[in-house]
C-alpha cells in the first residue's frame, strides 16, 4: 500500500489529461486519467529554421483584419455558411454532458486476453483516486480486479468524443488504454491476400515450430530492450553542440540469402536468444 499511495503521489504533480467518475453498477468515484508515457523518454523532436539565417520558423495565429492574435482572444465557431459562424463556447459544450457522460463506464469484466492488441490505438494512462473521498473505493476495485485477473471494458466521452477503454490493475494501480471500435479496424483479408502455396505443411512447417519452441521464453522481460535510434541520436545532437567529429557507425554485414529450408535448419542450430546474449541481441534489434 506504501509503494502504492507513493506511484500515485507522483502522479498528482502531473496535469491531469481527464477528471471524471469511474462507474460500474452502483459503485462509483472520482478518477483522474494522467498520461502514462514518459515525456523525457519519448522522441527527439526538431524545430523548422530559416536556413539562411538559422531562426525557428513560427506559426501564428493571425486574425485577417486585426492581425496577430493572442490564444485568449479565439473563441471556437461553427461554418453554417459560407463565411458566417455561430460562436459555442467550452461551457456550452460541457452542459451538453449528461452525467453518464463525465464518467469512465464500465460495462463488463474480461479476462486480460479477450481484447485482441489490434484495437489498442495507443494511448495510456494511469488513474488516480480524485480526493481522499475516492481512496478507499480505488483500493478496493483494484485489489479485487487484480485478485479475480479481470480487465474492465467500457466508454467514456474523451477529447471531445466517445471512446472506448480497456481498465486494468497494475501493481496497485488501475491503467487505461484507449481502444478503437470494431467499424475502425480493417479485416486481415482487405489488405493482405492469403498466402498461396500447394505444400503449405510438411517439413519446412515442423522446422519453423521447432524455431519458435527453442526460442521461447517464459521468463521474457520487456525492460531488456532499449530505444538504441535516440541514444545514438542523442549523441550526434551532443556532438554537434561540442563541435566534435562524428564518427558513423559500422556497417554490419547483410545477411546471406539462402533458401527457405536451410535458413529454418541454421537457425535452429544456432543458440537461442535467451541462452545467450539474449538481452544484447535484443538491444542490437531495436537499433
Amino acid at each position: 500500500m506504501a509503494k502504492h499511495k507513493k506511484k500515485l503521489k507522483r502522479l498528482g504533480k502531473q496535469r491531469a489529461s481527464w477528471k471524471g467518475n469511474l462507474s460500474f453498477g452502483l459503485v462509483s468515484f472520482p478518477v483522474q486519467a494522467f498520461n502514462a508515457l514518459n515525456p523525457e523518454q519519448s522522441d527527439i523532436h526538431f524545430h523548422q529554421l530559416h536556413a539562411p539565417c538559422h531562426k525557428r520558423i513560427h506559426y501564428e495565429k493571425v486574425c485577417p483584419i486585426h492581425g496577430r492574435v493572442s490564444n485568449d482572444e479565439i473563441v471556437s465557431g461553427y461554418e453554417y455558411a459560407k463565411g458566417k459562424y455561430v460562436e459555442v463556447e467550452p461551457e456550452e459544450l460541457d452542459a451538453l454532458r449528461t452525467e453518464t457522460e463525465r464518467s469512465l463506464t464500465i460495462d463488463a469484466f474480461v479476462e486480460p486476453d479477450t481484447i485482441d492488441p489490434i484495437y489498442f490505438d495507443g494511448r495510456m494512462y494511469y488513474l488516480a483516486p480524485d480526493g481522499p473521498v475516492a481512496e478507499e473505493p480505488y483500493a478496493v476495485v483494484t485489489e479485487a480486479m487484480e485478485r479475480e485477473g479481470r480487465y474492465g471494458v467500457g466508454q467514456v466521452v474523451f477529447s471531445g468524443k466517445d471512446q472506448l477503454a480497456l481498465v486494468r490493475p497494475d501493481n496497485g494501480v488501475l491503467h487505461m488504454a484507449m481502444l478503437n471500435y470494431e467499424a475502425e479496424i480493417r479485416k486481415p483479408r482487405d489488405v493482405v491476400a492469403a498466402a498461396k502455396h500447394e505444400h503449405i505443411g510438411g517439413r519446412k512447417v515442423q522446422l519453423a515450430q521447432t524455431l519458435i519452441r527453442s526460442w521461447f521464453q517464459s521468463d521474457f522481460d520487456f525492460g531488456a530492450y532499449e530505444d538504441r535510434y535516440r541514444e545514438k541520436l542523442q549523441e550526434l545532437i551532443e556532438a554537434k553542440i561540442e563541435g566534435r567529429e562524428i564518427v558513423a557507425p559500422e556497417e554490419q554485414e547483410k545477411p546471406e540469402v539462402i533458401n527457405l529450408m536451410d535458413a529454418l535448419k541454421k537457425s535452429i542450430s544456432r543458440e537461442s536468444p535467451h541462452r545467450a546474449h539474449g538481452h544484447d541481441r535484443r538491444k542490437r534489434r531495436t537499433a
